[in-house]
């Protein structure tokens, strides 16, 4: 620290005696002293309004735009995951929830849906209420599933930019988490109730991040990407009838 602050110091005293013999050379020149205190008055008057825009407004631009691009990139990621493992997880264990009506009732986005309707899906989803059958979830197989998706879950988790999403991270935690609770458990045969309980649980944290998170990448894809949006219309799983081809 000590180092780069004498460097600091160095390099300022260096532009400054540029600066000064700059000026010198000029006053040897033209011998007019008063040229050079007018325009060097001047430039003083002009450095806090050149620092407001160069440091206030300018700077927000480039903090926008850069910010942009991060949340381009982000949303790159996020679409890969739900490509990959989402989009499964969310059809997959919908069938054995109690509730699964009540869910697809809030959940059922439709090219009619307003702003009003996917910020009242939002609300719902961060709160989702979650009745899980158990008898009804194959945890061997949702075992083998994320099992097989291991490796692309953390290599997403090894992304420093998706450690600015906050809700994402929690999502992949949420599901690692998941896959390594399953993972340590050789067989779920009879499975102690109360350790049943402690997976059904897990499972409702998973998907509920997963539902908000899904939300919020359908508004992006409905505001930027049309035509993803209009994959996910025909095929996301909270409808009653689902098909990728396009009837109309």
């Amino acid at each position: 620290m000590i180092k780069r602050h004498s460097y600091i110091i160095i390099i300022s005293a260096v532009f400054l005696i540029l600066s000064a013999l700059g000026y010198f050379i000029h006053y040897l020149i033209f011998r007019d002293l008063h040229y050079i205190w007018y325009y060097l008055v001047g430039n003083l008057a002009f450095l806090p309004l050149e620092v407001l825009l160069v440091g206030v407004f300018i700077e927000r631009v480039l903090s926008y735009r850069e910010k942009q691009s991060k949340l381009l990139k982000l949303n790159m990621a996020i679409g890969a995951f739900f490509s990959q493992v989402g989009n499964h997880l969310l059809s997959d264990l919908l069938d054995s929830f109690k509730n699964k009506k009540e869910i697809c009732l809030h959940l059922n986005i439709t090219t009619a849906w307003t702003k009003k309707d996917f910020q009242k899906a939002i609300q719902f989803a961060d709160h989702l209420p979650i009745t899980v059958n158990s008898e009804n979830i194959d945890l061997e197989k949702l075992k083998a599933f994320l099992a097989q998706k291991r490796e692309f879950l953390i290599t997403l988790l090894e992304n420093p930019g998706l450690l600015e999403h906050d809700r994402f991270t929690d999502l992949l935690w949420a599901t690692t988490h998941l896959d390594e609770e399953l993972e340590a458990r050789p067989s779920f045969e009879n499975l102690p109730p109360g350790d049943r309980e402690h997976i059904m649980n897990d499972i409702r944290r998973m998907y509920d991040h997963l539902a908000s998170e899904w939300l919020d990448y359908v508004v992006h894809l409905k505001t930027n990407y049309p035509y993803l949006f209009s994959l996910i219309l025909r095929t996301h799983p909270f409808q009653q009838r689902r098909s990728p081809f396009v009837t109309q």
